[in-house]
């Protein structure tokens, strides 16, 4: 089975893609661990991205997918994987769709979140200087108020989750990649749930959903 979750920002892909990963045993590959992995350990790929990084611009697409396909292919990866993060517009879902070459298991869920929900969620976050964890005012505030429950440190709010940067997230999302949704529509892959609902709700509803979806495959 070959999942990808798309979804605006503060959609919960993050957070559905870690909890599908341990009930269907499968591993969640998100670009941006892949990225930031590469990066640390100096892989030719990570050489090339880390250029682009510093200087405050975006990865090519093309370079993005080298980085996932290299991932798909390793053998970790044989039985199926959750993807998270990719693709982010057409150009990458067509690259995707000629490395993959075979989509009869492929599933795309489309985390469906109202607008005054998702700049909620994202401006509640809060980020962990030191090991990265995520917190958030509301859902989940850690106990001691601005301080890491793991490790101690401090917890900020990064830049693009204050919600003057939000909303122009969200139309820099809706103009690059909600064409994807038509794109996968077409294809009858793309699935629609709605994520404004508890995380727990969301992710029975998705189960029962690929469960359903296997079954008129086979």
């Amino acid at each position: 089975m070959k999942i990808i979750l798309l979804g605006p920002p503060g959609a919960g892909k993050g957070t559905q893609a870690k909890t599908l990963s341990g009930k269907l045993n499968l591993k969640h590959i998100s670009t941006g661990d892949i990225l930031r992995a590469a990066i640390k350990n100096n892989t030719p790929l990570g050489i090339e991205a880390k250029r682009f990084v510093e200087s405050g611009g975006l990865v090519p697409d093309a370079l993005v997918t080298k980085m996932v396909a290299e991932r798909i292919s390793q053998s970790d990866v044989e039985d199926g994987f959750i993807l998270d993060g990719f693709p982010r517009n057409i150009q990458q879902a067509q690259s995707l769709d000629s490395f993959l070459k075979i989509q009869a298991d492929l599933t795309v869920i489309y985390l469906d979140s109202s607008e005054n929900i998702l700049i909620q969620r994202l401006s509640g976050r809060r980020i962990c200087q030191k090991c990265q964890a995520v917190f958030h005012t509301q859902n989940m505030p850690p106990k001691k108020e601005g301080t890491c429950d793991s490790c101690g440190g401090a917890l900020v709010q990064r830049p693009d989750d204050r919600e003057e940067t939000i909303k122009n997230r969200l139309l820099v999302y809706r103009e690059q990649t909600s064409p994807l949704i038509e794109y996968y529509t077409a294809r009858k892959k793309l699935i629609r749930v709605d994520s404004d609902k508890e995380p727990e709700i969301v992710i029975s509803e998705i189960l029962k959903i690929l469960k359903k979806y296997s079954a008129t495959q086979k």
